[in-house]
């Protein structure tokens, strides 16, 4: 039984991020911010901008909890050429949990098309790789010749290329985001019994997410607008995850909102434009589970700074 009990503790906590068979699959990192983040998920995003826009955003997951996610972004990505109908951008994310370290770096393209008079749909194309490290030496046996402890060995930053694509459709007033990040699903490890056999809960992987996001912006009056988003992030293996956000923007500088992660958490929300040019945004999510007795909640934090062309400015500052 301990030794069940160890590999599956191991496992569920490596799953968290790589995803494992048997059932153990879970999801990519998720944000609360992720209206402001959607390069990440979403290489149709780059150029929507219509600027150079550089986000940085750091999440601290379940405080208090050793081993808990750490996860941080910095993505890049502008509009080229006359037309601006080209697309570019660069992400790097970096996420740290228990006892592994995942590094992805990605290069995003998309090409823009209008579909109405105010419409646009972009088409996007993700490609990059992703180092994963699992530093399997820092856990401890059970009881002496554990399947993990006599079996497995550590991984230092094994290769994986990735490859993604997206569509993302938007006006001045609305918003809609389909994509899959990475479609390439890649093997990591496997574990052995004492015969080098193969383990029946043996085989760890990357599995294809979906995500879908969507927001429209009401003008509640000429200080006041208000945005309702959300998200949807679909993976084999893991329940549904859904996101529900609702913004409010005051004098187009400060932004106040609040989200549910259905059957997760709840958030609060807080932004200010401080300039033209920046943006500063934090979060504080409290788990809806079990397991916020066993931590402080979640924090995330993010900036976005933009570069405008001569006289180019947003009049309004957008949303998204």
């Amino acid at each position: 039984m301990k030794r069940v009990f160890s590999a599956i503790v191991f496992l569920t906590i490596l799953g968290l991020f790589t995803g494992v068979e048997e059932g153990l699959a879970q999801q990519d990192p998720q944000f609360t911010h992720y209206i402001y983040n959607q390069q990440t998920i979403n290489p149709a995003y780059a150029g929507s901008r219509g600027t150079l826009s550089v986000v940085g955003l750091h999440r601290t997951q379940w405080v208090s909890l050793d081993g808990a996610p750490n996860t941080s972004t910095l993505g890049l990505h502008s509009p080229i050429g006359k037309s601006e109908r080209i697309g570019l951008g660069f992400n790097v994310q970096r996420d740290e949990i228990f006892i592994t370290n995942e590094t992805y770096i990605d290069v995003d393209f998309s090409y823009t098309i209008d579909v109405s008079y105010k419409g646009k749909l972009a088409f996007g194309l993700k490609a990059g790789a992703q180092l994963l490290d699992v530093n399997i030496s820092e856990t401890t046996a059970f009881q002496q010749g554990d399947i993990l402890a006599s079996s497995a060995s550590n991984i230092d930053n094994q290769f994986a290329p990735q490859v993604g694509v997206g569509l993302f459709y938007s006006t001045d007033k609305f918003y809609f985001g389909a994509s899959a990040p990475n479609l390439l699903q890649t093997e990591h490890f496997e574990l052995s019994d004492n015969d080098n056999q193969t383990s029946s809960v043996s085989l760890a992987e990357e599995r294809i997410h979906y995500f879908f996001s969507s927001g429209y912006v009401f003008d509640l009056s000429d200080r006041v607008k208000f945005k309702p988003a959300g998200i949807v992030r679909a993976v084999s293996g893991a329940p549904l995850g859904i996101d529900l956000t609702a913004n409010f923007l005051l004098y187009d500088k400060l932004t106040l909102g609040a989200a549910y992660r259905v059957s997760a958490a709840f958030s609060g929300l807080v932004g200010f434009q401080i300039s033209d040019s920046l943006l500063l945004g934090f979060s504080y999510d409290r788990e809806t589970t079990e397991l916020r007795r066993f931590n402080d909640g979640s924090y995330e934090f993010f900036l976005r700074y933009e570069v405008f062309k001569g006289a180019k400015r947003l009049i309004s500052p957008r949303f998204f």
